[in-house]
């Protein structure tokens, strides 16, 4: 299978990096500190979402934005205790690829995007965070507005993520969508196609824009 697209457009955590232990520490510790239940915590989706909207099913509205503060804070901290780390292919597959022909939109803050890439060596021209939103995943919104900011048709993207709430917002933006089962199995992922992981795929730069194809 090939797919044809003039920008790639990434999710961060789950697509090109692992953050799961550091969010796993850090909302557990997040959820202690306000008195969260265990089964309040479980009912609430976490991944792929921005963490404002994750508090605001919490807890009181006037509590938020210092929760929202602290959780950030946490997780930024919790970036140089082997928070981070890159996913199979990433690397190559970014290498491939020219700068202004993809970007990463990821439902974390600018500070906490940043501070996470910037911890494997990855230096997007684009990021599109949560602070430059007012929806998040599963919302369109933030494809969307990277699509613009990239300066190409949102027909002519392609969206790799890893959670449905990302997928959702892909498809929503009317681009073709690639998920990565690193998060959830993949008979939960609704996509266009379903690879494992970036090692999985090659990309060929064209005249016409990325051509995207699965490893054989």
């Amino acid at each position: 299978m090939k797919i044809h697209a003039q920008a790639l457009l990434f999710d961060n955590d789950g697509t090109l990096v692992s953050s799961l232990a550091s969010v796993h520490r850090c909302w557990t510790r997040w959820a202690g500190e306000y008195g969260i239940t265990a089964e309040e915590f479980a009912s609430v989706e976490l991944h792929g979402r921005p963490a404002v909207e994750i508090a605001a099913d919490l807890l009181p509205a006037h509590v938020v934005p210092e929760a929202v503060a602290r959780i950030e804070r946490l997780e930024v901290e919790d970036v140089p205790n082997d928070g981070v780390h890159l996913l199979p292919g990433t690397r190559d597959f970014l290498d491939s690829l020219p700068a202004d022909r993809w970007a990463v939109v990821t439902s974390a803050t600018r500070r906490l995007a940043e501070a996470r890439l910037a911890a494997v060596g990855i230096l997007p021209k684009m990021l599109v965070a949560a602070d430059d939103i007012t929806r998040g995943k599963p919302d369109p919104e933030p494809y969307l507005l990277a699509a613009r900011a990239l300066g190409v048709d949102p027909a002519r993207c392609v969206v790799l993520e890893d959670a449905p709430a990302g997928l959702t917002a892909g498809r929503a933006a009317g681009m073709t969508t690639v998920a990565l089962a690193t998060t959830h199995q993949a008979h939960e992922l609704d996509a266009d196609l379903v690879v494992e992981d970036l090692s999985a795929l090659s990309a060929l730069v064209t005249d016409g824009g990325v051509e995207i194809s699965v490893r054989r």
